[in-house]
């Protein structure tokens, strides 16, 4: 009955924290919503989030994730399930859930999935499928995914085909952390060196 009544709460962002009995004050916990969920993910705060509203929006969570099919929900709800995060661990159902937002475009579900097969985390290392998830991140702006994608490259992965845009990527990010902004220095000349001039040329023009 409680699962009934909270869902078509969902379209107004609230939950109902703790049981509903009657004649009780019902407090409304809001939803995150999406703008704040993605800054959370970014973030990589996403997880202590949840663990801070003590567990109360999982129903929520996941009905965002699997009914309304929301990639944020879908990236959180995955990421929840894969590392036991008030709900009983699932790492398979967790990387469907990863899957699916990527599939949807989410930058940082590109990337985590890109770094998790680069690793060898929660799945098999397979360094082409790393670069195949860290090159749409890359695209979409993802500085991480831009960084291991270039770092895949120096290490003799991938094509040479791909050089000029990876390169383009990482040379126009914006960064202002001086460590980050040297590590990118450092690693486009070394990609450079796999590059004829004209092409680097090209790669650092604006569009």
């Amino acid at each position: 009955m409680i699962k009934t009544l909270r869902l078509p709460l969902l379209l107004f962002g609230f939950s109902f924290a703790g049981q509903a009995l009657a004649n009780e004050q019902i407090e409304a916990v809001p939803l995150y919503t999406q703008d704040e969920l993605i800054t959370l993910i970014n973030n990589n705060q996403h997880l202590q989030r949840v663990k801070a509203d003590d567990c109360q929006l999982v129903q929520d969570i996941e009905a965002r994730a699997e009914i309304m099919g929301l990639p944020s929900y879908q990236f959180l709800y995955g990421d929840m399930l894969a590392y036991a995060v008030c709900v009983e661990r699932d790492v398979e159902l967790g990387l469907y859930y990863m899957r699916q937002a990527a599939q949807q475009g989410l930058a940082a579900a590109l990337e985590q999935l890109g770094r998790y097969y680069d690793v060898g985390q929660l799945v098999q290392a397979d360094k082409a499928m790393a670069i195949v998830y860290l090159r749409e991140a890359a695209a979409l702006g993802n500085l991480k995914a831009q960084l291991r994608l270039v770092g895949l490259f120096n290490q003799g992965f991938g094509s040479p085909r791909d050089y000029e845009d990876a390169y383009r990527w990482l040379f126009h990010a914006v960064v202002a952390d001086k460590a980050i902004h040297k590590q990118i220095e450092m690693a486009l000349a070394k990609l450079a060196k796999k590059m004829p001039e004209s092409v680097i040329k090209r790669a650092r023009m604006l569009n």
